[in-house]
């Protein structure tokens, strides 16, 4: 191995599974070795069974489906709003220096804080959920686009003025495909991030979502369920991650993502 060489990709996969098949071995090992109690930790088939019975008999994949469509709402508001606020605020330094005091304050107030007022304020509906993600998300998205904006290359902005390009030229045919490719890797950090808050969000106050079953199964002990739970979510994340990058690479060829 060197320092920041390339790997094939089938070396790549290769490897990624490998890391998940010592992870699954370790585990069964510990559990079906009697190293620590089912009680605290369900064994591997244990947890596939409850799995697979939370999924054909108690209406699991609506619960998945409740916290998708979460994620997915709460995520598509804040980044519809964060993506311009956040291309300006890259662009245009008197409006970064208006904004970015109050979004650096408020990108590091945890979204979790916020949910007793949103119960006050929107009740435990859809609303109070979708309130948490975007809070999660929105000032992230923010800062981190403004920053890739500002990034642009200076040469290549009055490479632009040379030729002629007005300002709004500038912000469209160089500042924008400049940091198009970063901007969607940040989107995709983000959505990650996301997942985090609607758990939160569901914990409290829910009666769908992986977050309730995952509190109802907390009540009962029940950590094959509740592993079943986070491991369904950690799937729907990595499955979300790859065509993520699929997309980014095909819509920024020219970019190393």
């Amino acid at each position: 191995m060197k320092p920041l060489a390339p790997v094939d990709p089938r070396t790549r996969a290769v490897l990624g599974v490998s890391f998940f098949v010592l992870f699954f071995l370790v585990w069964a090992a510990v559990t079906f070795g009697g190293l620590v109690s089912k009680t605290f930790l369900a064994d591997p088939l244990t947890m596939v069974k409850s799995g697979w019975t939370l999924l054909t008999q108690h209406g699991f994949l609506g619960d998945i489906g409740v916290t998708v469509w979460r994620v997915l709402g709460g995520f598509l508001i804040a980044a519809a709003l964060a993506v311009p606020l956040g291309v300006l605020m890259g662009a245009y330094k008197p409006i970064e220096a208006f904004f970015e005091p109050f979004v650096s304050f408020a990108r590091y107030l945890p979204a979790s804080a916020f949910i007793p007022l949103l119960i006050l304020w929107a009740g435990i509906g859809e609303a109070q959920k979708l309130s948490v993600i975007f809070i999660g998300s929105f000032f992230q998205l923010v800062l981190m686009i403004a920053v890739s904006v500002g990034n642009t290359r200076r040469d290549l902005v009055e490479a632009a003025y040379t030729l002629g390009a007005l300002d709004a030229g500038v912000v469209k045919r160089v500042l924008l495909p400049s940091s198009a490719p970063e901007i969607a890797e940040t989107l995709r950090m983000v959505l990650g991030w996301a997942w985090t808050y609607v758990i939160v969000a569901e914990l409290i106050g829910a009666s769908s979502g992986i977050g309730h079953m995952i509190t109802d199964s907390q009540a009962l002990l029940a950590t094959d369920q509740i592993i079943f739970g986070i491991i369904v979510i950690g799937l729907i994340g990595l499955v979300t991650d790859f065509a993520f990058k699929a997309l980014n690479r095909k819509l920024f060829p020219w970019a190393k993502l």
